[in-house]
């Protein structure tokens, strides 16, 4: 016989809208203590879920937020990815400008990334809202949501800050790395100069992951002459602004310095995140792969940068870091250039959003 609460589960199907939010409201505690509820009559009550998406707010805003929690299970993982329709409707719903749980959209995304197949959203394709002005390609649009979502100009609902965690894992794809230094036509701008200007934003979560979309297109290095060349992405500001504090710096040190990075106010303060500050410095140790970055690094004066950053974060893993790359930067460049050395950097940061 089945439990109470694998009855209430059942509720979900019922054809009363308030028992359907009843036992959706209920139900919300339990996607987390006790997924495997949900996965019996074969992962029935998954596809009863995946349904009410499109319920009203109320009850959708519940079961959103359940299959957020939920998809942090692996079986349950596979059995939303594997569902195209699903997927469709999770893209359409979060590009509406009156969506009421669109971020919660966005914290499902995020989760979903964690399954390989994400990397088909690169091909997909609908239609962008006219308030959005944006391409019919998703990957652009979603970018868009993001960019707008940081002033809430599109959607008085959302920020849209999780998308950056779903753009991080997307990175993790070589196909989709190409997305995010190739010039889109509609709008004639490389996707990461869109986001780069949020290396320093108010919010963690929009910031950590930035930091991580930036590192992991970083590892495709025949696009480092792009992040590099000030027509292009220019990264190396919004790499190095974060790691930088109120420390000040000898003319000998400033000689050569970013013009972005000069003239710092006295509260200039270092990312607070320890993890994002080790997060930028190893997309600098990436950027060093070519001898054309490394030597861009020495010019621009990049060492009394990591030097300060060293002496300053008591912290590991960022002086772990930061010794690497003064070793690359400190390095005989007698030698012929070796083949670049990217994989000891892969991301391992798997970040699971709960509700």
């Amino acid at each position: 016989m089945p439990t109470e609460l694998e009855e209430l589960v059942g509720f979900l199907a019922h054809p009363n809208p308030q028992i359907r939010l009843l036992a959706a409201e209920n139900l919300v505690p339990y996607s987390l203590e006790q997924p495997s509820i949900f996965k019996t009559e074969e992962l029935k009550p998954i596809k009863h879920l995946k349904l009410l998406v499109r319920d009203v707010p109320q009850i959708a805003e519940h079961v959103i937020t359940m299959l957020v929690n939920l998809s942090s299970d692996s079986e349950i993982l596979e059995n939303l990815m594997s569902d195209d329709k699903f997927l469709d409707v999770v893209l359409l719903n979060i590009t509406s400008p009156v969506e009421p749980n669109a971020n919660l959209l966005a914290m499902l995304l995020a989760n979903l990334a964690k399954h390989d197949s994400i990397k088909r959203i690169g091909e997909k394709t609908q239609d962008a809202p006219e308030k959005l002005g944006s391409h019919e390609r998703v990957l652009n649009q979603l970018m868009d949501l993001f960019v707008k979502g940081a002033d809430g100009s599109f959607n008085k609902h959302a920020d849209y800050d999780y998308l950056a965690y779903l753009f991080a894992d997307l990175a993790k794809h070589p196909e989709i790395r190409q997305f995010f230094v190739t010039k889109q036509e509609y709008d004639e701008a490389i996707p990461l100069t869109k986001i780069r200007v949020f290396t320093e934003h108010k919010s963690d979560v929009r910031r950590k992951g930035v930091a991580s979309t930036i590192k992991n297109v970083a590892f495709d290095v025949p696009s480092h002459p792009l992040f590099l060349s000030e027509d292009d992405i220019h990264i190396l500001p919004y790499v190095l602004l974060p790691i930088m504090g109120s420390e000040e710096y000898d003319d000998d040190d400033m000689d050569g310095m970013l013009p972005e990075l000069a003239l710092l106010p006295p509260d200039k303060q270092r990312d607070k995140d320890n993890n994002i500050v080790q997060t930028h410095i190893e997309t600098l140790l990436l950027l060093t792969s070519t001898r054309h970055g490394r030597d861009l690094m020495r010019e621009v004066k990049v060492y009394p940068i990591i030097r300060e950053t060293h002496l300053r974060v008591e912290d590991e893993g960022v002086r772990d870091a930061c010794d690497r790359l003064v070793n690359m930067l400190m390095s005989d460049e007698a030698k012929e250039d070796e083949p670049p050395r990217v994989e000891e950097l892969e991301d391992d940061d798997e970040v699971l959003v709960e509700v």
